[in-house]
């Protein structure tokens, strides 16, 4: 009980500290996120915007444009950065190739991202400068074509299409039978996001008391993002909220997803009694192929009218998973669970590489993103397991609070963790299909979670 304590301490303490405050001359004020959220719903129209609010948009719009147009324009330009600054961020990429190639880290991900990385810090060359076009007499006018990685860029990150497309590969190769044959497993997935809302807290009081790192309140959020260990919705939220941190974000993500292994069984028996570890638990009812196609059309429709921001993901996932339960549209399925996702996870990682430019990686923020997503993914682990506790104090079913950890959207890898971590201490504790429940919830929770911050802050 007493690490219970600690645990939550820790939240409610940074809270306290951390709301009050201002940074940059922003501060978030409840009341109206509430509204701002609730108008991003399909009961919207209950809160109407005045015209000043009206005024307002349009003039935040207009700023973010005249802001992404300087910096495609700064990215045509020759880098006047030193030299060794990018002989150390092609060191970095190649490492990122070494832990993929040598380690196992992530491979799919992590080559791409490496070698995006290193051409996009070969001096002069401007691989990764962004295309850019400018509206002359109401005409598009290209100015600069840009490199062939800032095309790639360009047309799937910016605009937000290739986590999409990754998305509706998982969708395909996810089977949300655990978590229809036990529904009150989610709640663990929705448990483990508390690792996203923690750290963005976490990135305000950083950027409040150590000088040389400044986090807006989006960069905080998609900073936050890391803890649900969700590589695509962590790249989707980054691209619309920080994308100068977007390198940074996304190695962070993968890269503690890869590390899910030696991360998580610490904080597991931490935060676990050896008898809790022990609980076997009864097998699940067979789901019914009805059951599994009502369930992605229930979940669009819900996410449709409560929280339109997350649609893009969640529609995306479930699109995935509903040709995939229909049983008629094999091909397609196939498709998306290989072609599709190994196309777009090249090019995925290639663009991403290419924000692992120097003037951008090599910064303080750098390390306290870092520092942060390791924090996001330990509480969303921890976050999975008290609850998971708490309901076992509620509940006259027993659950084995290792699932709970499953809670993170690191599909299979963390369901796979707590399987063995629960067999460590009972041989004959088969807990994989359990954990399948929160782990493919997780992914749901994380895309709420983007959702809710997108709604708010975008």
């Amino acid at each position: 009980m007493k690490k219970v304590f600690l645990v939550f301490a820790f939240i409610f303490m940074t809270a306290s500290v951390v709301l009050p405050q201002e940074n940059a001359g922003e501060s978030l004020n409840i009341k109206d996120s509430l509204i701002s959220l609730v108008r991003n719903t399909a009961f919207g129209g209950l809160f109407p915007k005045s015209e000043k609010e009206i005024a307002e948009d349009k003039a935040k719009i207009e700023k973010s444009r005249q802001e992404k147009y300087q910096t495609k324009l700064n990215d045509i330009k020759v880098k006047s950065a030193p030299l060794w600054q990018n002989a150390v961020m092609i060191f970095v990429g190649l490492l990122l190739v070494y832990l993929a190639i040598a380690k196992g880290f992530e491979p799919l991900l992590l080559i791409p991202i490496g070698m995006g990385g290193i051409l996009a810090n070969i001096p002069i060359a401007n691989i990764a400068a962004l295309p850019v076009v400018e509206v002359i007499n109401g005409l598009p006018v290209t100015i600069s074509s840009g490199g062939f990685l800032g095309q790639i860029y360009s047309f799937g990150i910016e605009s937000g299409l290739f986590p999409l497309f990754i998305f509706i590969g998982v969708g395909a190769m996810t089977d949300f039978g655990p978590l229809i044959a036990n529904p009150k497993t989610a709640l663990l997935g929705a448990a483990a996001q508390i690792g996203i809302f923690g750290t963005l807290l976490g990135a305000m009081v950083i950027s409040a008391y150590v000088p040389v790192i400044s986090f807006t309140l989006k960069d905080a959020a998609s900073i936050g993002i890391i803890g649900g260990a969700d590589g695509p919705t962590a790249i989707f939220t980054a691209s619309r909220l920080a994308p100068h941190l977007l390198g940074a974000i996304a190695v962070a993500a993968y890269s503690y997803m890869a590390l899910v292994p030696i991360i998580q069984p610490p904080i597991m028996k931490w935060l676990t009694t050896e008898n809790e570890r022990k609980i076997q638990m009864k097998q699940l009812r067979p789901v019914s192929k009805r059951e599994k196609i009502i369930f992605p059309l229930t979940v669009i429709i819900l996410v449709a009218l409560l929280l339109p921001d997350a649609a893009p993901l969640i529609g995306a996932l479930m699109f995935g998973n509903l040709i995939k339960e229909s049983g008629v549209t094999d091909r397609l399925s196939k498709t998306a669970q290989n072609e599709l996702v190994n196309i777009v996870t090249i090019m995925l990682g290639l663009s991403v590489g290419s924000k692992l430019a120097a003037d951008k990686f090599l910064r303080f923020e750098t390390l306290g993103i870092l520092v942060l997503g390791l924090i996001a993914f330990s509480m969303g682990t921890a976050g999975g397991v008290l609850l998971a506790k708490l309901m076992n104090v509620l509940s006259k079913e027993k659950i084995n609070p290792l699932i709970g950890a499953a809670g993170v959207s690191a599909v299979p890898m963390a369901a796979r963790v707590a399987n063995k971590v629960g067999q460590e201490s009972n041989p004959h504790n088969f807990l994989l299909m359990h954990a399948m429940g929160p782990n493919v919830s997780g992914v749901i929770g994380s895309a709420v979670a983007a959702g809710v911050l997108l709604a708010i802050l975008g």
